[in-house]
């Protein structure tokens, strides 16, 4: 899933989160105490080590594919395959998150709130074939192993996104960021920020090795599918 957003978003409409009854007490004492201590220890997925030896084997066994879509790249557009972008990680620290190159080079996002349109302009041919199958995002593997990122959780987010969080918000940051996670697997094509987010913070909550295998077992079916991607 493509974060970066364009310009004339409603920003602070796009990241509102979704209303709650008010009746639902519940509800609300969960999302005082997440915007109360957002950061706060959350329940165990999958062990680091077990993300490393999934990225690791990911890498062997895809290196073919993504030296084809580095190839690609170079040969298709002038600049590099590989594109480098700050991120934010677990406890909101800032990281280098690697992708495969989707955009004429020296594209960078022009607003935050949507992802980027498959219509977008700036979208180069293969770059387009990349995003539509989430190929580009091979390259987070190499965050996995750096433990920068999981298998699983939320997709990171820019830093410039973190201003229109509203405290709850935050709780997304309590965990790694992932390649995937609840939110994509459970509508990551048209849903909004703000849901986008909900979603988030109900996985940190829910978060278990056996839901993080759910999770990815899912991921699979809708890359081989094409269900719910990225229609590019």
């Amino acid at each position: 899933m493509s974060e970066e957003g364009e310009a004339g978003v409603d920003i602070e409409a796009a990241f509102r989160a979704p209303s709650i009854d008010p009746a639902d007490a519940a509800a609300a004492a969960l999302r005082e105490r997440q915007g109360a201590d957002p950061f706060a220890a959350p329940p165990a997925g999958l062990p680091q080590i077990v993300n490393a030896l999934l990225a690791a084997t990911a890498l062997v066994l895809l290196s073919p594919l993504l030296l084809a879509a580095m190839i690609a790249i170079r040969l298709s557009s002038p600049g590099p395959a590989i594109y480098r972008q700050r991120r934010v990680g677990r406890g909101e620290r800032e990281f280098e998150m690697l992708k495969l190159r989707t955009m004429a080079a020296g594209s960078d996002p022009v607003g935050v709130g949507t992802a980027v349109g498959g219509d977008d302009p700036r979208i180069t041919k293969v770059g387009g074939l990349l995003r539509r199958t989430s190929l580009d995002e091979l390259p987070n593997l190499v965050n996995v192993l750096r433990g920068e990122m999981a298998i699983v959780g939320p997709r990171p987010t820019i830093p410039a996104h973190l201003e229109h969080y509203a405290p709850f918000q935050h709780r997304r940051h309590a965990v790694p960021p992932g390649m995937t996670g609840w939110a994509q697997v459970n509508g990551r094509v048209g849903v909004r920020w703000g849901e986008r987010i909900e979603r988030d913070c109900w996985y940190v909550e829910n978060r278990s090795p056996a839901l993080d295998l759910r999770i990815i077992a899912r991921t699979v079916k809708q890359v081989v599918t094409g269900e719910g991607l990225d229609p590019g």
